[in-house]
């Protein structure tokens, strides 16, 4: 399970920024970009962090049962998807999960609701993540599953204003937000 003693958690998209994320103050890493060719590697870097791959664009890893257990085996701690099969899946092999879903009217907040119910992930991602209300809500409705907030965290008022809002943690890309 997710680390939000520190609520911030790297998001990155390159090499450069998963060692930058490595020796910053953050717990946890949503790596965006992983590929097959050099996962192991990164992983074997990793320092105690937590490390979440995005496995829905994920490069020369399968999106089936051995795709997840070659992370699982290369030392992902879970993964990230927006795909229902994927989140059954990775509970199979023990992974912790993060489904993202991204929140642009109330229909979607309603199909994100009935999906969290049904799949049951560990922590659901909504985006983006500077829309304080949509996340109460939520809050107020999933007892169980743990809130991460995403994309558009621009500064640390964005972060502040997810973490007031009810979300457990927020993932961003901004690497300035990482030792914040």
């Amino acid at each position: 399970m997710l680390d939000l003693s520190n609520p911030v958690i790297a998001a990155v998209r390159s090499e450069e920024e998963y060692f930058a994320a490595i020796k910053s103050a953050v717990s946890a890493v949503f790596m965006l970009k992983a590929e097959l060719s050099s996962f192991e590697r990164l992983a074997a870097a990793k320092g105690g962090k937590q490390v979440y791959v995005h496995i829905d664009i994920a490069e020369g890893i399968g999106k089936d049962r051995e795709g997840l257990a070659f992370l699982k085996r290369a030392g992902a701690d879970g993964i990230i998807s927006t795909k229902n099969h994927l989140i059954a899946l990775a509970k199979e092999k023990n992974l912790a999960t993060v489904q993202r879903f991204f929140i642009i009217d109330s229909v979607s907040v309603s199909t994100a609701l009935e999906i969290v119910a049904s799949t049951k992930p560990d922590y659901a991602e909504l985006m983006p993540g500077v829309l304080p209300k949509a996340i109460a809500g939520f809050v107020e409705k999933t007892k169980k599953t743990k809130i991460i907030a995403g994309g558009l965290i621009e500064n640390k008022a964005d972060v502040l204003a997810a973490l007031a809002a009810g979300a457990d943690g927020v993932s961003t890309g901004k690497s300035a937000l990482w030792n914040a």
